[in-house]
């Protein structure tokens, strides 16, 4: 039997053209994870098949998934986001300033970012991982990280 990796190796963070509203709320939710602590990549492939616009491995070993929402039709069209929840401590929608936040379920987590940074409106409750999921995560995010890595 062979195993499943964790996370799909992708040597580009980003697969094709991205657009610009999707590139500027990612890149400032990169930027605010930075600030809290985490190390973020971006378009993060997950074993469920899906695909994690922004995952982050926090100070104390915390996985964090944001998932960016570039306009109202864009979060309606697309309902994969309950898929993350096993892969992450702390599930975010990612928005820009005009996107009508109320239409966003309320228990979890909400950013508003732009390309300069962004801000944690409303905090997303721990759901703590398994230890040996979390190990395995770390592991395979890390060796992500090492090959995304110019040599």
């Amino acid at each position: 039997m062979s195993a499943t990796p964790l996370l799909t190796l992708s040597l580009s963070p980003v697969d094709g053209p991205r657009p610009e509203t999707t590139r500027r709320i990612t890149r400032g939710v990169a930027r605010l994870m930075v600030d809290l602590g985490h190390a973020p990549l971006v378009e993060v492939a997950l074993p469920n098949g899906r695909r994690a616009d922004v995952m982050a491995l926090g100070p104390r070993g915390e996985i964090v998934i944001c998932e960016v929402k570039s306009s109202l039709e864009d979060y309606r069209c697309d309902r994969k986001w309950g898929d993350y929840a096993p892969f992450c401590d702390r599930f975010y929608f990612a928005v820009a300033t005009s996107f009508p936040q109320t239409v966003l379920p309320e228990d979890v987590g909400l950013i508003v970012a732009d390309d300069f940074g962004g801000a944690i409106l409303r905090d997303s409750g721990p759901q703590p991982l398994a230890p040996a999921r979390r190990k395995a995560l770390t592991i395979a995010f890390a060796r992500l990280a090492a090959f995304r890595r110019p040599v």
